[in-house]
């Protein structure tokens, strides 16, 4: 909501300033109301009945500045938060204060930024109680402002401490539901840190969640918060103003893409907020957000589930393949999206037109792709009314490129009569199940994955569209296997692993074939491929490895911090 601009004309009596009349938008208010000083004057009686010597009264808003005195000849300190420096020109109260060591006046855009100035100011005079009055006619102002501010203050404080204070981090892992949570929970305990879990559930309500967050955060002392994906992040941003009032950072460690997941939180970081992606092309578009820290941080394995099996049977086998790929077909996925979308018919009926030319175009997201390329059909890409619809568009869009790209690219392995590891959907997608090839529906990921991946001969792999440069979970938990891998071409490949010595790579579907033919006559190259693979996965790209990475960056960023 825009700021409402004002011109401000003080009204005297008796040499008394008694009101302030505001010309808003060709409407004319007064600051002080029907009850005038004396209005203001028994707000600050009730403030000063209830601090005691704990309380700070907090005005947000000074009005005319009569409380602000009234607080201050009782003895209690003040502090202001406003803004209208039209109306502080024509009360003077802003200057009543100026050298006033028990006094702060803050004019602070931000309002995190302004409750942290509060906070600490409580802090310095040992007010550990803040009473926050937002004046009315302020808030009629600028309410999304005074509203968020009033919010950050009323979150309950904890005792200030100082952060990162051990060679390694407490670490709070918080979760709306299990997932990539225990591999940080697992390598946090392997890396002697001293970790807690906390899953919020996938509602929660407000008081309750902030109670068992404070809880928690007051038992176990944490140096930060770890999430995945930002889940256990609400999307109307409390655990964004707990974490900033008690000066708490957050990591967010993205494993899928942060584009089509932060634009539905409101708001999505807050200044102790540090993002890592692993997808580093993702990295510059999140800076250019406004995010204030963003780091590559790519995938990892948990290389103790994933790891060769000396049991693995060495005859006939349901889970026997020459070649065989594991993933979804995306048909279902991708129509429940675009349900989701209800996008307008000239999206719906240029749909597999939009998924194809974005498959084919080296932008990383939909929206891009259309603004570039397709202008026209932004214009109506744009016109959808909500956030969520337009991501489930744009997350359809990119589902069915990977999907009808996945399928031309599986198309040239059955000749080879692949084992194909998914839903109910591949079933529609290639005929002959059963003959020309087989399906086997969808394994655990940690019970059964790890013995699936060693029975194939060849593992071939192909990146959803969601990343165009950076590489999937597959690419790390098949070598760690020490199983052979095949998989498509992707820029951050070679940081990660030497194409062609610990993991084989194909450029496109005729060469995915053309691979799987060579590779599968020659079982000694693949059985050094995944040896190499494997000691390059447990050199560098275990869980614990990753999270010694995001430690360090957690320190470095606020190891000085008190909060």
């Amino acid at each position: 909501m825009a700021v409402l601009p004002l011109a401000a004309t003080p009204l005297y009596a008796a040499g008394r300033l008694v009101d302030v009349r505001l010309d808003v938008g060709g409407k004319t208010w007064r600051l002080a109301g029907r009850r005038g000083p004396d209005g203001e004057a028994a707000r600050a009686a009730s403030i000063v009945a209830r601090c005691g010597a704990t309380g700070l009264p907090v005005f947000l808003g000074a009005g005319l500045g009569v409380g602000l005195e009234a607080c201050r000849a009782a003895g209690l300190p003040v502090a202001v938060v406003d803004r209208e420096t039209a109306i502080t020109a024509a009360t003077g109260a802003r200057d009543r204060l100026v050298g006033d060591a028990e006094a702060l006046w803050c004019d602070d855009a931000d309002p995190q930024a302004a409750a942290a100035a509060v906070r600490a100011f409580a802090a310095r005079l040992g007010r550990t109680v803040l009473h926050p009055v937002v004046h009315p006619v302020s808030r009629r102002i600028d309410p999304d402002y005074y509203d968020r501010l009033a919010g950050l203050l009323a979150v309950p404080a904890l005792p200030s401490r100082p952060r990162f204070q051990n060679v390694l981090p407490r670490v709070l892992c918080l979760t709306s539901k299990l997932f990539l949570v225990g591999e940080a929970t697992r390598a946090c305990e392997r890396l002697g840190a001293p970790c807690r879990y906390l899953e919020t559930g996938e509602s929660c309500d407000k008081d309750a969640f902030v109670a068992m967050l404070r809880q928690v955060v007051e038992d176990f002392r944490p140096d930060f918060v770890l999430t995945v994906n930002h889940m256990g992040v609400d999307h109307d941003g409390v655990l964004l103003e707990l974490l900033e009032a008690w000066g708490l950072p957050l990591a967010s460690w993205f494993v899928d893409s942060p584009e089509l997941i932060l634009p539905l939180y409101r708001p999505a970081v807050n200044r102790r907020t540090v993002l890592f992606t692993w997808d580093e092309d993702t990295v510059a578009p999140l800076v250019a957000r406004g995010c204030p820290h963003v780091h590559y941080l790519p995938l990892a394995t948990d290389e103790t589930r994933f790891a060769p099996r000396p049991d693995l049977p060495t005859g006939a086998h349901p889970w026997r393949a020459r070649v065989s790929f594991v993933g979804n077909s995306m048909l279902e996925k991708t129509a429940l999206r675009l349900a989701a979308a209800d996008p307008p018919a000239i999206l719906r009926e240029t749909f597999v037109e939009v998924a194809t030319g974005f498959a084919a175009a080296p932008h990383g997201m939909v929206a891009a792709y259309l603004a570039a390329e397709r202008p026209a059909l932004f214009a109506a890409y744009a016109a959808i009314p909500t956030v969520a619809r337009r991501l489930a568009y744009e997350t359809a869009v990119i589902w069915e490129g990977t999907r009808r790209d996945r399928a031309a690219r599986l198309a040239k392995l059955l000749p080879f009569s692949p084992v194909i590891v998914g839903d109910a959907g591949w079933l529609s997608t290639f005929p002959g199940e059963g003959t020309v090839w087989r399906r086997i529906p969808e394994l655990a990921y940690y019970d059964q994955l790890p013995l699936f991946y060693p029975l194939s001969d060849i593992n071939c792999n192909v990146t959803s569209l969601q990343m165009k440069g950076a590489v999937n979970q597959r690419v790390f938990d098949v070598p760690a296997c020490q199983a052979f891998l095949l998989t498509d071409r992707r820029r951050q490949l070679e940081r990660l692993f030497e194409p062609g010595r610990e993991v084989a790579v194909y450029r496109d579907a005729e060469d995915l074939a053309e691979l799987a033919a060579r590779y599968l006559a020659e079982p000694d190259t693949r059985r050094a491929v995944a040896a190499a693979g494997r000691r390059r996965v447990l050199a560098e790209h275990t869980y614990p490895r990753r999270l010694r990475t995001l430690f360090a960056v957690m320190r470095q960023t606020f190891g000085g911090a008190h909060g």
